[in-house]
């Protein structure tokens, strides 16, 4: 039995932490703001609860693996909806709204009407995708990547032709050889933003995203987002946890070429045989480590592309909003030009966004008063944290408060909301240097390096640090990458770090541990469906699922 310190209390150091104490090590975990959960935060005002992050439920197969290797079930921890239509498309200039029905045979049928012959071509689309996915899961995405042989085994080298393909081309070329009409190519291509992309940096082998979304569809935990990281603590603590809230980290503290535990900002210091950090790793790396140890140098960082940043509208509304379905996506016609101006050489903000609406309160009641509605808007933006911060009343910086004004009027224009910003009772703003300030993010970018082809699968950064033995990484800077259920898997290959299990599948379920148990506090798990716990101002923005 080991004793682990893990730096930050985000999904992945949660998660991270549950099972490496399930394994059997004692495991303490600090986090720097007052409460855990990290990019997936809350916000409550007059009676509105607001998830400030992930809201987009997909790849439940990885939550119930999670679960399962923990000794308990979805089922137990969660109360899911299915969400039909998934999501609403509104396209500029298009006064009829595209439903993406739980159907997907619906879906096709739609697709046809708006373009004859292109259900054939989107049901094998979606055929490949589904198969990348498959192989995706039994080859990639559980796997550290410190036995290549293992990764690239008959099945991949089979199938190397068409994997160089879908490695080398874009999502986006392979979405405008599928469909031609632009709202086909977006509902193809958005999902490149929850992989921190875009549809022309991304590979195409992230067509696989399009088995999620349109195959296996969209759910909606209960209680909102805040509510997994509740019951993932809850887990945590009954491994036998400790969780230190209001501890940021210093630095790490190592001897020998090996991590010896962590140095916290009120000088105390808090010693380990394995420090486990699922903070940024742009910060862990060049705050948390002396120059001589950095693997990932602020050198290496310069060459690397960072996902999109975000303004983050969250709106209190009175009265109903029936144009907005719970997932709501409203796409640009500029659709390639907003891309390479969030991306560019020289970045800025597009005219005319494209952006993203969820109004959860729409089959949550808890998540406003009665007779309103909560609005959370997410607007990529390039990842640049001069762009500024947000206020609550519109107290944020001018140039802030100004854009989530002009998107107000946009969705109000594009979805026939004449009288929304006149219905506006509550309304916060965050913004790119808020990501920096209460995250530690990377560029103020929202979510991560970006999921381009030189920042994917064993070309992203790997869960161990090569300079500084005994030191691991967790969360979406590392492999396998962006978005909860990335988290969650990210946690896992901890476990396998330290067992020296080069597999690519899942680990057996329930985890069975290596060494002596702690004794779970049972009290710690409370029943499944219970209140959310207290909010949080901490930032986050959409990343993924």
């Amino acid at each position: 039995m080991s004793r682990i310190v893990v730096i930050g209390g985000g999904i992945a150091g949660l998660a991270g932490a549950a099972l490496l104490a399930r394994d059997g090590h004692e495991v303490e975990l600090v986090e720097a703001r007052s409460e855990v959960g990290g990019r997936v935060g809350s916000w409550e005002a007059d009676g509105f609860r607001f998830d400030t992050g992930p809201s987009w439920y997909l790849m439940p197969e990885v939550f119930d693996h999670f679960f399962r290797l923990l000794g308990t079930t979805t089922d137990e921890q969660l109360r899911l909806v299915q969400l039909d239509p998934g999501y609403r498309v509104y396209a500029e200039g298009n006064p009829i709204p595209l439903d993406i029905a739980a159907d997907v045979e619906e879906t096709l049928a739609r697709a046809e009407r708006i373009e004859p012959g292109s259900a054939k071509r989107l049901r094998r689309y979606l055929a490949r995708a589904g198969e990348t996915y498959d192989m995706a899961l039994r080859r990639f995405l559980y796997t550290t990547f410190r036995s290549l042989p293992r990764v690239f085994g008959p099945e991949v080298v089979r199938r190397t032709p068409r994997l160089i393909r879908l490695l080398l081309e874009p999502l986006g070329s392979l979405a405008r050889r599928t469909v031609k009409d632009l709202r086909l190519r977006q509902v193809l291509g958005y999902p490149a933003v929850f992989l921190g992309s875009a549809p022309d940096l991304a590979p195409s082998m992230y067509s696989l995203m399009s088995h999620l979304d349109l195959v296996d569809g969209v759910r909606y935990p209960m209680g909102g987002f805040r509510g997994i990281i509740d019951r993932i603590e809850a887990l945590a603590l009954a491994e036998g946890v400790t969780v230190r809230t209001g501890s940021p980290v210093a630095r790490i503290l190592t001897s020998g070429g090996s991590a010896v535990g962590v140095e916290l900002a009120d000088g105390s210091t808090l010693s380990a045989d394995v420090v486990v950090s699922a903070a940024d790793l742009h910060h862990t790396e060049t705050k948390l480590l002396a120059e001589s140890e950095r693997s990932y140098p602020e050198s290496w960082w310069q060459h690397k592309v960072a996902g999109p940043s975000a303004l983050l509208v969250l709106l209190g509304v009175r009265g109903e909003i029936p144009q907005l379905e719970h997932h709501t996506l409203l796409f640009a016609q500029a659709w390639e030009e907003n891309f390479a101006a969030i991306f560019g050489d020289q970045p800025k903000v597009p005219e005319v966004p494209s952006l993203y609406v969820c109004k959860p309160s729409g089959i949550d009641p808890s998540v406003a008063p009665d007779g309103h509605e909560n609005l959370f808007v997410l607007v990529p933006l390039p990842a640049d944290p001069l762009l500024g911060s947000g206020g609550v009343g519109g107290d944020g910086d001018a140039r802030i408060e100004a854009l989530a004004d002009r998107v107000i009027r946009q969705i109000a224009e594009w979805a026939d909301i004449p009288d929304l910003e006149s219905r506006i009772v509550v309304r916060r703003t965050i913004g790119p240097a808020d990501f920096v300030a209460d995250l530690n993010s990377w560029r103020g970018t929202a979510l991560g390096p970006a999921h381009t082809l030189k920042q994917s699968a064993f070309f992203r950064a790997g869960n161990a640090s090569k300079k500084v033995k005994n030191l691991l990484y967790a969360g979406g800077s590392t492999i396998p990458g962006i978005g909860l259920p990335m988290c969650l898997i990210s946690a896992e290959l901890l476990v396998k770090r330290l067992r020296h299990d080069t597999s690519t599948t899942p680990l057996p379920e329930p985890l069975e541990s290596t060494g002596p148990r702690r004794e779970a506090d049972a009290a710690a798990v409370r029943p499944a469906g219970e209140a959310a716990g207290a909010s949080s101002s901490a930032p986050s923005a959409e990343a993924g699922a």
